[in-house]
C-alpha cells in the first residue's frame, strides 16, 4: 500500500514505514502548512474522474447482468468470469467512495470549527491507509490481467559482464530466488543448471516454480541485475561492478505428465527441428555413450533450446519443449504488450531486459530498485528470500501506477 505526499511515496507494511523520494521531488517541505500537507495527501490519493467513470460502468454491468441471473437466463463460463470481475469492481467502488466522503467530510469539519482539529486529523490518519488501500486495489482492478498471471513460472539466470564474479551472481540470485520460494513453502526445483570450470558459479541456470501465480508474483523480477561487492579473489580491495539477467516465464503445461509426442504435436512437421547428439560433460561412466543430449530449433522465431542434464533422451525432448512453450508465449505477449504501447505512444520499460532494474550494492548493504526508486538495507535477509517481498510489493505498486496512465488515454 502507498501514499503520496507532494510528490514523495510512502509505503507502508506494518509497522513500518518505508520512505521512497523520486528524483525531482522537492528535499524540503517545512514550508507547508497542516493543511495543505493534509489536502495534498488525500488528492494525490484519490482516482482520476475517468478511471472512477469505468468503474462505474463496471457497476451498471454488473446491474445488467445480475438482472438476466434472476430472470433465469444461463451463464456460460465467460459470463460467469465476466459477472465476478464486475461485482467486485462495483464492490470496491462502493467501498472506496465511502471512504472518500468520510475523509472529505472530516476535512470539512476541520475549516469549520478549528477546535475540532486535533481530533479530526488523528481520525483522518487512522483512515488514510485503509483509505489508500481501497485505491490501489480498485486501480488493479480496472487494470486488465496478464493472460498467465494464474500460471507457475520458470527462470533462466545467466551470467552478464564481469567473468567469475557475473558468474558467482547468477549463482547467488538463483539461490535467493530458490530460498524466496521455500520461504512461501512452494514446490521447486532445477530444471537444468551449468556450472563453470572451476565449479565457483553457473554459466545457466533454468529453475522451475511449480506454484500457480508464481509467474504474476515474480515476473517483473526480469531484468538485469547488477552487484557491486569485492570479490574474494581482490586482493586491493576494489569494489567490481557485475551483472547477472533474469528471464521469467509462464510455465503453460507440466510435461512430465504427458508424453513428449503430444508436446511435439502442438507444432507443425516443419516449425521445428530436433537435432541429439552425446551429452558432453567432464567424464564418467554415463557421459558420450548415448544420444542424450536434445537440441530443438523453432524456425518461425529462431529460438534455439539445448538441453543435457538427464540421461535420457525423452525427459531431455520433454524439458526442452517446456521451456520452447514458455519462451514462445512470452514473447508473444511481450509482441501483445509492444503494439499496445506504441498505439498509446507511450514508452513502458519496466520489464525491458536492456534497463539496469536493481543494482546490489554489498559494501553500504543496500539493494535499490531502479524503477520505483525503492531502497532497502538488508542483503542478507533479502538473498536469504526473506526481504525479497518489500521490493516485489514496491514494484508491484509502481507498476499499476504506470498502467494507470495508458487507462487514461484510452
Amino acid at each position: 500500500m502507498s501514499l503520496s505526499l507532494s510528490g514523495i511515496k510512502w509505503f507502508t507494511r506494518k509497522p513500518v514505514l518505508l520512505r521512497v523520494i523520486p528524483r525531482h521531488s522537492r528535499r524540503f517541505q517545512s514550508q507547508l502548512s497542516d493543511e495543505t500537507i493534509l489536502n495534498e495527501t488525500l488528492q494525490r490519493k484519490e482516482l482520476p474522474a475517468s478511471l472512477i467513470k469505468k468503474a462505474q460502468l463496471y457497476g451498471k454491468e454488473f446491474l445488467d447482468l445480475e438482472q438476466k441471473l434472476s430472470k433465469g437466463e444461463n451463464f456460460n463460463v465467460d459470463d460467469q468470469k465476466r459477472f465476478a470481475k464486475c461485482s467486485s469492481i462495483a464492490e470496491t467502488l462502493k467501498v472506496y467512495q465511502n471512504s472518500l466522503l468520510e475523509l472529505n467530510e472530516l476535512n470539512e469539519m476541520i475549516k469549520m470549527d478549528p477546535s475540532l482539529k486535533e481530533e479530526a486529523e488523528m481520525e483522518i490518519n487512522t483512515k488514510i491507509p485503509k483509505f489508500n488501500e481501497t485505491s490501489n486495489n480498485l486501480l488493479s482492478k480496472l487494470i486488465p490481467t496478464n493472460p498467465f498471471a494464474d500460471k507457475p513460472c520458470i527462470m533462466e539466470l545467466r551470467p552478464g559482464v564481469g567473468g567469475i564474479e557475473a558468474m558467482i551472481f547468477a549463482q547467488d540470485l538463483a539461490s535467493m530466488y530458490l530460498n524466496y520460494a521455500s520461504t512461501h513453502h512452494w514446490k521447486h526445483h532445477i530444471i537444468s543448471q551449468q556450472m563453470n570450470e572451476s565449479g565457483s558459479g553457473i554459466l545457466s541456470s533454468v529453475l522451475s516454480i511449480d506454484q500457480p501465480g508464481s509467474y504474476e508474483r515474480l515476473r517483473l523480477e526480469a531484468g538485469v541485475h547488477r552487484v557491486q561487492r569485492i570479490p574474494a579473489t581482490e586482493t586491493k580491495g576494489r569494489t567490481h561492478t557485475s551483472t547477472a539477467a533474469v528471464v521469467v516465464l509462464p510455465q503453460l503445461a507440466d510435461d512430465s505428465e504427458k508424453s513428449t509426442d503430444a508436446y511435439e504435436r502442438t507444432f507443425k512437421p516443419d516449425e521445428i527441428r530436433v537435432d541429439v547428439k552425446r551429452a558432453s560433460g567432464k567424464g564418467g561412466q554415463h557421459v558420450n555413450t548415448t544420444d542424450s543430449a536434445v537440441r530443438l530449433t523453432h524456425f518461425p522465431s529462431g529460438i534455439v533450446i539445448s538441453m543435457q542434464d538427464e540421461r535420457s533422451q525423452h525427459k531431455n525432448k520433454a524439458k526442452a519443449f517446456t521451456l520452447l512453450r514458455a519462451k514462445l508465449a512470452e514473447k508473444e505477449q511481450r509482441e501483445k504488450e509492444a503494439a499496445g504501447i506504441a498505439a498509446r505512444k507511450e514508452q513502458v520499460t519496466t520489464t525491458d531486459r536492456s534497463d539496469k532494474i536493481r543494482t546490489y550494492n554489498y559494501p553500504q548493504n543496500r539493494i535499490t530498485d531502479h524503477r520505483c526508486g525503492f531502497a532497502i538495507h538488508d542483503i542478507p535477509g533479502v538473498m536469504a528470500g526473506d526481504k525479497l517481498d518489500e521490493i516485489i510489493d514496491a514494484t508491484r505498486i509502481y507498476e499499476t501506477d504506470e498502467k494507470a496512465k495508458t487507462l487514461l488515454v484510452d
